[in-house]
């Protein structure tokens, strides 16, 4: 009976976007500062107008639903308003990863259909490398960044000149169906060829206020860009800070001292980033971290970071959260969410515990552990293993153009993470292994298969197999077993230089070793056993 005329309608239903975000902080703190960039500084007001102006000039180019707009940027205010004009045009947008190759980069434009490329000019020779790739390459549009030198201009047309072609009052937030994809991020999974993960307007809301809740955001925090917004759109932060009028400090390059002076200059609340990221503000100059009087935020993600890693940070005065997810879930779903008691205990001991990967995020529906086979939980035994499910609205879409992988990926209805953990008895996760033996280096997904098959090209080598080796510095690096041809001799360095010519630096083995390798009876790599060896594997590649 409750059905009977009460149907939704504008005054009580609408679509969930964070599009809406982006107007809220503009009408109601329209003076405070949204973007700091060097010497360039947008409040709310003016950011709200530029995305406006943007979103205008996209669609005066021809550009609406369905149409996929690019990004090759640095974490800079362009990048940041991509995430509102672009959908406020109606298109979707692929925030490309920086750190791959031409090869990957072309392939990702064609499978994309990319409309628009947008690109910042320290990636030009890349570009214009994956553009020669090409038979019919988009539009392209340079992001020339007057605090960065080098680099070339590819395109007719620069980004302000674009954003000055669109009408500041420009509106258009009116998303019919929340369901409507947002955003395309590409993930290299365990396959040569990455894949199109498919975002909804939805999933990004809800996901962008999971983030205020599990991390206990309050109004106006200052952000610092160490996490690079093309990982899952900034893991849906760049929506976030909307929802709480937040300032983002954008921060080109990661290194010690800019992100240490960046904290102390803007004082600087919050920031997220890979293991590799703490560990290097660990190790820093003891000079560096001088200065800091307030409580710092960090959150973090990636391989698990080690807890002697956040013990670091958290002697440093800085508070660690960890939290888990994929490219497919929109970055973190699970959060390690400390209890009261544990402040009762030891940092070491402390860290030990927030080094696990934890419970569902605020907004995640349902997360277990269970076997692969069965779908049934494990028990929360802290050592029976099983796969890590998650289902709800933190879950993708689905894979651009590949409904066989997408089903696969949602069997049972839950999305199958591909990793292999243990259930506490307090309800909290920690990941043992991975099932798909990818490798995650500083925050990067890297498929073994893929380095694997560059390496059965050469003609000198026979058999390779690649899994990862635990790195003080990157969390995990690839390392690379060889077998070489009868007769042939091979240097690690000439293997190294090989694998520069085909994969993206990230990806390089950083350690090789030549020999038999491990196998079954029936001739099956025992990487289990390769993992193990490759500790003690030396390093080919400058640490």
């Amino acid at each position: 009976m409750y059905d009977t005329d009460l149907d939704p309608n504008p005054a009580n239903f609408a679509p969930l976007t964070p599009l809406s975000f982006l107007e809220r902080a503009a009408s109601v703190y329209p003076d405070k500062l949204s973007l700091i960039h060097g010497d360039i500084q947008y409040t709310w007001s003016q950011t709200y107008r530029r995305c406006n102006r943007l979103a205008s000039a996209l669609k005066r180019k021809g550009i609406g639903p369905g149409d996929t707009v690019s990004f090759m940027g640095a974490n800079t205010p362009e990048t940041f308003e991509a995430h509102f004009a672009v959908p406020m045009a109606g298109a979707v947008l692929n925030a490309l990863n920086v750190r791959l190759d031409a090869k990957a980069i072309a392939f990702i434009l064609e499978h994309a259909e990319a409309k628009l490329l947008v690109t910042d000019r320290e990636y030009s020779v890349t570009i214009t490398q994956a553009l020669a790739l090409m038979t019919d390459p988009p539009e392209v549009i340079d992001i020339d960044d007057s605090q960065f030198d080098g680099g070339e201009l590819l395109g007719g047309q620069d980004y302000e000149a674009l954003l000055a072609s669109g009408a500041e009052d420009f509106r258009c937030f009116q998303v019919t169906d929340e369901w409507d994809a947002i955003s395309l991020n590409y993930t290299s999974g365990t396959t040569g060829d990455p894949k199109g993960v498919v975002y909804h307007h939805r999933g990004a809301y809800l996901t962008a206020l999971s983030n205020v809740l599990s991390w206990n955001l309050t109004t106006h925090p200052v952000y610092l860009w160490t996490l690079p917004m093309f990982h899952c759109n900034g893991w849906c932060f760049p929506w976030t800070l909307a929802a709480i009028a937040g300032t983002n400090v954008c921060l080109r390059h990661v290194r010690d001292d800019a992100v240490f002076d960046s904290i102390k200059k803007y004082q600087v609340t919050h920031f997220c980033g890979a293991p590799v990221v703490l560990n290097t503000l660990v190790n820093a100059a003891a000079e560096l971290k001088q200065g800091i009087e307030h409580r710092v935020n960090a959150m973090t993600a990636g391989a698990a970071p080690p807890a002697a890693v956040i013990a670091g940070m958290e002697n440093m005065g800085f508070s660690v959260t960890h939290v888990y997810g994929l490219t497919e879930t929109y970055g973190p779903c699970v959060v390690c969410a400390p209890q009261p008691h544990w402040d009762e205990l030891s940092v070491e001991e402390r860290a030990e515990l927030l080094a696990r990967q934890g419970v569902r995020g605020a907004l995640q529906d349902e997360v277990m552990v269970a076997d692969p086979d069965t779908m049934q939980a494990v028990p929360k035994d802290g050592v029976t293993m099983g796969e890590i499910f998650m289902r709800g609205n933190l879950t993708m879409k689905g894979y651009l153009k590949n409904p066989a992988t997408t089903s696969k990926a949602f069997a049972g209805g839950w999305f199958h993470s591909g990793d292999l953990a243990v259930w506490h008895a307090d309800g909290y996760c920690e990941i043992k292994d991975r099932s798909k033996d990818i490798i995650i280096s500083g925050g990067e997904n890297i498929s073994s298969l893929e380095v694997e098959s560059v390496l059965f090209k050469h003609p000198k080598i026979l058999e390779a197999a690649v899994v990862a080796s635990p790195d003080e510095k990157w969390g995990e690096v690839p390392c690379a077993f060889v077998s070489l041809k009868a007769g042939e001799e091979m240097t690690a360095a000439e293997l190294v230089d090989y694998c520069r010519a085909e994969l993206a630096g990230f990806k390089i083995p950083k350690k090789v070793a030549f020999g038999p390798i491990a196998k079954t009876s029936t001739g099956k790599v025992q990487k289990y056993v390769l993992r193990q060896e490759a500790q003690a594997v030396e390093y080919a590649v400058k640490k």
